[in-house]
């Protein structure tokens, strides 16, 4: 089985009682929100890419206020190639303040909007077990940096090569 590691740094930014979110096709081409941020370009410090990757996806500009913690997440793709990919990935999570820039939308890039978000709202929309992660993260700020138990146990079928 191929193994795929991937590490990403996400921002949650929160203002007058309104998350910054922006959205994405989901698997299936449905539009789901996200947190702002993504993936690290080898060489990279994860602080900044968390600040790049929010000024691709909303236009805004941040300083990274803390760090909330670190989730890992771990599946087994569909076969491609012939070959199951065992993904893991590793989601660094910030807190962060807009500091400059205007509210736009990413062109050619993983997401398509971007819009502040009422916090009672997330609940009712269509997003990505990340936001709910991260929200958990930015309302318990748990010492250790992590909402669950310890590692997760994997299908038995990812262990089968």
């Amino acid at each position: 089985m191929r193994r795929k590691l991937r590490v990403a740094a996400y921002a949650v930014c929160v203002r007058e009682g309104q998350i910054l979110l922006a959205r994405s096709p989901g698997p299936d081409g449905t539009p789901e929100w996200v947190l702002p941020g993504g993936g690290m370009e080898h060489g990279e410090d994860p602080y900044d890419t968390v600040r790049r990757e929010v000024t691709e996806e909303t236009g805004y500009r941040i300083e990274v206020t803390g760090l909330l913690g670190i989730d890992s997440l771990r599946f087994a793709g569909s076969r491609r190639f012939g070959r199951r990919t065992d993904h893991h990935g590793v989601r660094i999570v910030y807190t962060g303040e807009v500091t400059g820039g205007e509210l736009r939308y990413e062109t050619g890039g993983s997401t398509d909007f971007a819009a502040w978000q009422d916090l009672d709202a997330v609940p009712g929309l269509v997003r990505i077990p990340l936001v709910d992660t991260a929200l958990r993260l930015w309302r318990e700020r748990p010492p250790t940096g992590h909402t669950g138990p310890g590692s997760r146990p994997l299908p038995q079928e990812m262990n089968e090569e």
